[in-house]
């Protein structure tokens, strides 16, 4: 057994289809089930059933697949060791950024890392902010950027704020907001609490729904076309004229918030790598990095 074929198996077993599985690996179908019969073969035990609605593992299959995740976490630690060892910024950055960092923030911050520290890659896993935040708990990424305030007991710096805001085409009666229509898209659940403990708090009746899209950048264009209203974070309006914006308070008349933080294990400083990039990120202005805004929030 080498690290590719641990690779196989942990692939394989996360997409539970050949196909798929050698897509992904970049080889072919043949190669992909013919080093699964050896990897079986080495073992004694049958790792797999192929059925109509994929791979199924076995017992022994789910234990290898196990062991997969194991064995390649700890091959890449001793390769990122073996670097450290040098005293040199090199290696593989694995980073976890929310949807809406991807697009807004990191294409510039990584080119200016980069610039500085030209011995150092990324691998970058995207997603919603609670996903991102397990990867990183999970020490699946290095570094996560997530947007919201989740539960984190290790390292954590606080990035930037961005106020929530009722923004139109027009201006509107707020006192009127359960009567018109309102845009909604879909966000994660931090945030969506955030939204609908507001309306709570300020208004008896739900809000008039008239269009559900995927993407904020969508409800954003449909409120440009004056289709209805929408409430998000401020950030994705920047640079954008013509459209009336609110920001919104709660009864105590504080300021609605989004924060946008970076999480990280402390062991992990231990890279130069991790180090260099944590003190990178703290020395930058973030929020006003990057004028391309397009994805999810």
């Amino acid at each position: 057994m080498d690290d590719r074929d641990w690779l196989i198996l942990h692939t394989l077993y996360h997409e539970k289809n050949i196909t798929k599985a050698a897509r992904s690996l970049h080889i072919s179908q043949p190669t992909l089930t013919n080093r699964l019969q050896q990897i079986e073969k080495e073992f004694g035990v049958q790792i797999a059933n192929r059925g109509r609605r994929g791979i199924q593992f076995t017992s022994q299959g789910e234990y290898l697949a196990k062991c997969a995740d194991e064995m390649l976490s700890s091959i890449q630690k001793i390769k990122e060791n073996a670097l450290n060892i040098e005293q040199d910024v090199a290696g593989t950055l694995r980073l976890g950024v929310s949807n809406f960092f991807t697009h807004y923030k990191l294409p510039g911050l990584l080119k200016l890392f980069k610039e500085q520290y030209p011995k150092v890659e990324f691998k970058v896993t995207t997603g919603w902010s609670s996903d991102i935040t397990n990867l990183v708990y999970n020490q699946n990424a290095h570094i996560g950027f997530v947007k919201g305030d989740y539960s984190w007991n290790e390292q954590k710096h606080l990035l930037f704020e961005e106020t929530i805001c009722i923004v139109s085409k027009e201006k509107i009666d707020i006192e009127s907001l359960p009567l018109l229509p309102r845009i909604n898209y879909q966000t994660d659940s931090l945030l969506e609490a955030q939204i609908d403990n507001w309306w709570v708090e300020n208004y008896s009746q739900p809000p008039f729904m008239s269009i559900e899209v995927d993407k904020i950048d969508t409800c954003k264009e449909m409120v440009l076309n004056g289709l209805g209203y929408a409430i998000m974070p401020s950030m994705i309006l920047n640079n954008i004229d013509g459209l009336y914006k609110l920001d919104i308070e709660t009864k105590s008349g504080e300021p609605l918030l989004r924060r946008t933080w970076m999480l990280y294990h402390k062991d992990s400083l231990k890279l130069n790598m991790v180090k260099a990039f944590v003190t990178f990120v703290e020395s930058i202005d973030l929020y006003n990095l990057g004028t391309s805004h397009k994805g999810k929030s």
